[in-house]
Order: C-alpha cells, then structure tokens, then sequence
C-alpha cells in the first residue's frame, strides 16, 4: 500500500516562489507516475501537473509557465516547483500517485493514492 506524504507548503507573498515535495513509501518509486493537484476555497480538486515514471510529463494551461514537477527516486521524492505566485495559486495542494500505467492521466479517477494536502498560501 503506497503511502503519500507532502510537505513544503505555508506563507509566501505574490512573485514569490515555494516548492512542496511528497515523499512515497510501500512501493517501488520507479515504477510510480506522481502527479500533484490543488483544491483553492470554495473549489473543486484541480489537475496541476504529472510525471510519469518513464519520464513523461504534462501541465495545466494554468501554471506551465510558472510550474516544474521533477523527481528523485533515490529519495522516492516529487518536488513542484512554484514560481511567479499569484494569490490565486491559494489552495491545499495534493500529491497522487498511479503505480498501474505509465501515461498517467489529468483526471483525479487516475490515482489511487493520495497525501493528505498541505497549504499554500499566497498575499498580495
């Protein structure tokens, strides 16, 4: 049973940049697509970014340009990235995991596994 753990989240002002990273654990990493999603308040679960575990990635329109997801499996980590932040990047953000395909999708059914958020906030 792969276990999900983010950290990384708090306090940043507008421009700034932050990274949050989740580490796995109860599989073999190189065999696991991550992907990472936000919840803003008052919003459904979004899809941010994903990267396959045969290197494959893919973003949302919203942050390609600001965002980078990257992986290191010697330490079963994914780190996102986050530059340019603007206060609508105010969200939980999550980790997920698909250890069933290489091409993962952009669909929260995708993954089976989840962390449990960490916040990120963003003041102008």
């Amino acid at each position: 049973q792969l276990q999900l753990v983010e950290s990384g989240g708090g306090l940043v002002q507008a421009g700034g940049s932050l990274r949050v990273s989740c580490t796995a654990s109860g599989g073999p990493f190189n065999r696991i697509s991550m992907a990472w999603f936000r919840r803003p308040p008052g919003q459904e679960r979004e899809f941010l970014a994903h990267l396959s575990w045969i290197g494959l990635t893919a973003y949302s329109d919203s942050v390609k340009d600001r965002f980078a997801i990257s992986r290191d499996n010697a330490k079963n980590t994914t780190n996102l990235q986050m530059d340019a932040l603007k206060p609508e990047d105010t969200a939980v953000y999550f980790c997920a995991a698909d250890n069933r395909r290489p091409f993962p999708g952009t669909d929260e059914s995708d993954y089976d596994y989840w962390g449990q958020g960490t916040q990120v906030t963003v003041s102008s």
